[in-house]
């Protein structure tokens, strides 16, 4: 099992700005607002070379009527379970606090090895103060500054003695393995799709518009299928974004699109594809990212014998000229061909992949280019001779020729017709280059 370290405490004592530190990142929204953070957000990191998981979790907050700072603080008890080892966050510049109290008496209950982190240790007179904590009986107490990395590496250290080498073997495992982010528009079911899967509370499943605020990892491992899951924020049009926290969760649902492999469009069966949607899509396909369109809440939709049928028809003359997209109907909430969805977003992601032999793609494209010529420019037969595959992360193609700038439109859309028609290439944009012999 890899590794994994949780970072709890209250709220706004500095856990995000430590867990972006430690993956040298901006991953998890820092605001002064409390309660920003309210799922657990998970990373891979490493130090000393030894690779691990970090859980940044909400702020725990006991006792609350609150309906988020409930669900929160459940989810920071999932987080402790899931767990190896706790850094147990405070802050110098407030001192100790019954919720500091309250936190404390729940770790010291778990087996788990406790780093009591006290935050926001600046100068000598912080120091000074930040002794008290050592009254909350932890063995291992550590004075940081978060937000400058001073007293972070004797914390990490710690983190690293009490890792072994094959957890950290696994950590760096999980991080090569298949990616999937689930995007699209805020309440198309993205977050009940993840929990559908994982048959868990992973995330926070409400009917509250942006409750997702952060991008959320799960590695996925069930039925002989093994990959990560990322779950985004929902991406909103711009005049919407009225908080600035909105604005930051339209940027990570951007990085979650390039940090995935594959993208799940959720798109909601009533409403259709909306001009946000779209621009979600071409933003991936812009980016080489494998695509599967999910056209979620099917179960609510009054269907006859076409519906679906008609319903794609129209779906991919809106995504045009891209559009040898899977096409999926499927209810989250009752589970209708959510586990199909996966399997065809994993095939997109071999397709994505793979690399055609340059003597195969030869045989087939040149046969294609000998039925049809490309039309004569300017007097010039164009001769295309030769074509390679380039090693891209994006099925990329080389087209040899002696006039590569007189190939226009009309021709290479035919080139990638002929691509799609001889080899699996479904979800996947292709480029085509076009090179002087």
């Amino acid at each position: 099992m890899s590794f994994t370290v949780a970072i709890v405490g209250r709220p706004n004592v500095g856990k995000s700005t430590l867990f972006n530190r430690l993956l040298v990142e901006r991953k998890a929204i820092v605001d002064d607002e409390s309660g920003v953070t309210r799922d657990r957000q998970y990373g891979v990191t490493d130090w000393n070379g030894k690779t691990y998981n970090v859980i940044d979790t909400g702020g725990f907050v006991s006792g609350s009527e609150d309906v988020f700072e409930k669900e929160i603080a459940k989810q920071v008890m999932i987080a402790v379970e899931e767990a190896n080892a706790i850094i147990f966050m405070v802050d110098a510049t407030t001192g100790m606090t019954n919720l500091d109290d309250a936190m404390a008496s729940v770790l010291r209950k778990s087996t788990k090895p406790v780093l009591l982190t006290v935050n926001k240790v600046d100068n000598n007179d912080r120091m000074m103060e930040a002794t008290e904590f050592y009254s909350l009986g932890f063995e291992h107490v550590f004075f940081i500054a978060a937000a400058s990395g001073s007293g972070t590496g004797e914390l990490l250290d710690e983190v690293a003695s009490m890792i072994s080498e094959d957890d950290s073997e696994e950590a760096k495992a999980i991080d090569a393995l298949p990616k999937i982010s689930i995007i699209g528009q805020p309440n198309t079911g993205k977050s009940s799709l993840l929990n559908a899967l994982v048959g868990e509370e992973r995330t926070i499943v409400s009917d509250i518009a942006g409750t997702t605020r952060d991008s959320i990892h799960t590695h996925y491992n069930l039925f002989q299928k093994e990959f990560v899951l990322i779950d985004t924020a929902g991406i909103r049009k711009k005049a919407k974004v009225h908080e600035d926290l909105e604005f930051y969760s339209v940027i990570r649902a951007i990085k979650a699109v390039d940090e995935a492999d594959v993208c799940l469009l959720m798109i909601d069966a009533e409403k259709g594809l909306a001009s946000q949607d779209l621009n979600i899509y071409s933003l991936a396909v812009k980016k080489g990212k494998g695509i599967v369109v999910l056209v979620n809440k099917w179960d609510l939709m009054e269907k006859e014998t076409n519906t679906a049928k008609e319903y794609e028809a129209a779906l991919k003359k809106k995504l045009a000229p891209f559009n040898d997209v899977p096409i999926l109907f499927v209810s989250a909430k009752e589970k209708t061909r959510i586990f199909k969805a996966i399997e065809i977003a994993l095939q997109v992601y071999d397709n994505r992949k793979q690399h055609i032999p340059t003597s195969k793609l030869n045989d087939t494209i040149l046969k294609a280019i000998a039925s049809y010529h490309p039309p004569v420019v300017r007097g010039h037969a164009v001769k295309i001779k030769f074509v390679t595959q380039l090693p891209t992360a994006v099925p990329s193609f080389a087209f040899f020729c002696n006039f590569p700038d007189d190939v226009k439109t009309p021709y290479k859309n035919y080139l990638e017709n002929k691509l799609r028609e001889n080899f699996e290439l479904s979800g996947v944009p292709v480029r085509l280059f076009f090179r002087k012999k």
